[in-house]
């Protein structure tokens, strides 16, 4: 028995040796699961607040039609960045026909065209845009977020004007006092509910992918490289070969999920700095269940993969297999996240 669990220790011990050789497979079970989640936490939202103000302060263009402009929705883009051309106008077709301004803003010469009209106590209009194009899409959203404030204030004078409080009017039902207190939830649960949304899908499609080239490598890749009949001819048996390939892969794998949650842990921390989320909730069992149960996966897939690489003939085409196999592997996590 223990010169059985000496041969499997020394033909993992050789895989896994032989397997880190290779820089590119440093970079793989190392410094990307160490930048994956950093890099997804940290870097990612300064991305969208970077492109937020740059579309903030986006100089854009914006012709109104039609031949009287109420002052007060012109007074909202004073000190903005909206340059507002005012062509005198009617119309006797629907506002929402392009017709002669389709070739303008399809040109870019004006950003979009914001058409009005006035009838029956009531001001329509439609906004004239390219959406596949970002000036004209950020000039439509300002053009919206400014009628509807010309709403609101609309609607209060007409409130005023017939005797009425605008507040209690329009606001007729209220929630007393601050609605945070009362949910029952502490801050780390409610940062544990968002974070489980989809950090089990990233974990399980890393786990999966992680494990893909050294599974390929150590069956498929052997046969390609003419050294699998060498193996066979080990003084071992196919089991104890098996076993100890499997326990290379494992190891592998594992190290490779363990870095992974460390850089989940520091992005965490990271995140609990500002007002984005909190510090979820964990126990030393939890963290301790959570690793287990990872590892658990981690070696079940390095199973299932060494089973089907043994499959392949050639390295390329199990990487191809494998990548569609992970596709489907994602349904089950999409689904389950969309409710």
């Amino acid at each position: 028995m223990s010169n059985s669990l000496h041969r499997v220790r020394t033909i993992a011990k050789k895989e896994v040796i032989e397997f880190v050789r290779d820089w590119r497979t440093i970079v793989a079970i190392i410094v990307i699961p160490i930048l994956m989640f950093p890099v997804l936490f940290i870097v990612f939202p300064i991305l969208l607040e970077s492109e937020a103000a740059e579309l903030d302060s986006k100089e854009v263009v914006v012709e109104l039609q039609y031949n009287v402009y109420p002052q007060d929705f012109i007074d909202i883009f004073n000190d903005s960045t909206t340059t507002l051309i005012m062509v005198n106008t009617t119309f006797n077709h629907s506002l929402s026909e392009p017709l002669g301004d389709l070739d303008r803003v399809r040109n870019m010469e004006i950003d979009a065209v914001l058409r009005l009209n006035f009838s029956s106590e009531i001001w329509y209009y439609s906004v004239i845009h390219l959406s596949t194009s970002e000036s004209s899409t950020e000039a439509k959203n300002r053009l919206i977020s400014s009628l509807i404030s010309f709403e609101n204030n609309i609607t209060a004078q007409r409130i005023e004007q017939g005797g009425l409080d605008v507040e209690s009017t329009l606001d007729p039902l209220r929630w007393d006092g601050d609605s945070s207190n009362a949910d029952v939830a502490t801050e780390g649960e409610q940062a544990g509910l968002i974070l489980s949304l989809f950090i089990p899908l990233v974990l399980a499609i890393w786990t999966f992918s992680s494990a893909i080239q050294p599974s390929i490598d150590m069956t498929a890749g052997e046969r390609e490289r003419g050294t699998l009949e060498a193996l066979l001819g080990l003084p071992c048996s196919r089991n104890e070969l098996l076993i100890g390939k499997w326990i290379g892969v494992a190891t592998i794998t594992g190290v490779g999920v363990l870095l992974q949650i460390v850089g989940l842990l520091f992005a965490i921390g990271y995140l609990a700095t500002s007002d984005f989320i909190g510090i979820p909730d964990l126990s030393y069992s939890a963290i301790f269940l959570i690793v287990i149960s990872i590892m658990l996966f981690a070696v079940m897939v390095v199973a299932l993969e060494l089973a089907l690489s043994d499959a392949f003939t050639q390295c390329e085409g199990g990487g191809v297999n494998f990548r569609t196999c992970n596709n489907f592997d994602n349904i089950p996590g999409i689904v389950y996240s969309s409710h």
